[in-house]
């Protein structure tokens, strides 16, 4: 037997493939040395996963960095509740034929080019606005195709992007919304099953790039709404004045895409740090503080149902979402210093800069937030 043919396991486990006409030896021989990359491992990315190992996807990347709670299971069907973390071999449990390559980075501007280029297909399972801008533009630069999602309460999206003269993420979304404005789904929610549903419209999508058959969703939006289950596309055109993908791009190289997104302004935080404004503090040294008898009043900008969970109420803490901060500064003191914390530090530091050009001082923002708290102070505190 060849190299190139399908072993008799294979040809039994994949025989409901083979027999549809699109596919047959040949197609699953094209799903066998495929290589896709799926970027995150969470709601979107494990139906995804799971889906392409169970077609026969020859070699699967997974870039993921980030750790697994109980509070993601609601979601993430790649994890269970007694092997947290460990998707590798549930995938493999799936399919011993796949090859699973793991990425245990974050993906950023100077690593994405290379990681991506040793992929057929991208399959962008995030959830921030960096990321998928980085995505999108790497995608572009490397030629492969984008096979986007995203979700958000009730309410799921779909295309791919970055196909030869299709349009790309830049092409609908040009610019990134206001830092703060669009929650991500640990600040605003997602129902559970949401993901399975768009995660498994991203591996249907994938399939049909690497067997080439079908109309792939380039150049259309879909989006289906869970409440009123309905489902409506929109069509898209490639931006001819796209700053990446356009006739003159003006973009061809990668860039720091959380300056893009302002989701912390570097000029803001160096402008402030400057000034003596906003610094970071561990969470370590925030509770040797409280231990010693000179607590900061603790300021956190979560969510009511976040502080719910678990909380620093006890440490002296006070709660006042982000939303509400420029409503009620007159609550915070002025003659204490602040810390400001949420649950990595992201929210807080918007809110330390806010509190800052106020006329607050001194203003520190807790480095890593609850989740720095539960790890380096409080082992066991669930935060979601």
């Amino acid at each position: 037997m060849s190299e190139s043919e399908l072993s008799r396991a294979e040809l039994f486990r994949y025989a409901r493939h083979l027999a549809l006409p699109e596919v047959g030896i040949d197609g699953q021989k094209r799903l066998r040395d495929g290589r896709v990359l799926c970027v995150g491992a969470g709601g979107l990315g494990s139906p995804l996963a799971l889906y392409l190992a169970a077609a026969g996807v020859g070699t699967l990347g997974i870039v993921d960095f980030d750790t697994v709670d109980e509070s993601n299971l609601q979601r993430q069907i790649l994890h269970g509740t007694k092997d947290v973390g460990r998707s590798e071999d549930r995938i493999r449990d799936v399919n011993p034929h796949v090859r699973v390559v793991k990425h245990a980075s974050r993906l950023s501007s100077s690593n994405a080019l290379e990681i991506l280029a040793d992929y057929d297909v991208i399959v962008d399972g995030t959830d921030n606005f960096p990321t998928r801008y980085l995505v999108n533009d790497a995608c572009v630069l490397l030629g492969k195709p984008n096979v986007y999602g995203s979700v958000f309460r009730w309410e799921g999206q779909a295309s791919v992007f970055a196909t030869d003269g299709g349009p790309c993420y830049r092409c609908l979304f040009r610019e990134p919304p206001p830092p703060g404005l669009v929650p991500n789904c640990a600040e605003g929610g997602v129902v559970g099953v949401l993901p399975g549903i768009i995660g498994s419209l991203q591996a249907l999508e994938t399939i049909k790039l690497l067997l080439g058959c079908g109309d792939p969703l380039a150049g259309r939006l879909l989006i289906f709404d869970a409440l009123g289950m309905e489902w409506r596309e929109v069509k898209l055109r490639r931006n001819p004045d796209c700053p990446v993908c356009g006739d003159q791009p003006t973009q061809t190289e990668l860039i720091d895409y959380e300056v893009f997104c302002g989701v912390v302004p570097l000029a803001e935080v160096e402008a402030a740090m400057g000034e003596g404004g906003v610094d970071e503090v561990d969470a370590t040294t925030v509770a040797e503080q409280i231990d010693a008898g000179a607590p900061p009043y603790l300021l956190d900008v979560r969510e009511p149902w976040e502080w719910a969970v678990s909380n620093l109420g006890a440490q002296g803490a006070r709660l006042i979402p982000l939303g509400e901060l420029e409503d009620r500064l007159g609550e915070i003191p002025t003659n204490r210093p602040v810390v400001v914390y949420c649950r990595t530090g992201q929210r807080s530091m918007t809110a330390a800069l806010r509190m800052v050009e106020a006329g607050f001082g001194p203003v520190s923002n807790l480095r890593g937030g609850m989740v720095a708290w539960a790890r380096e102070v409080e082992p066991g505190l669930p935060v979601v």
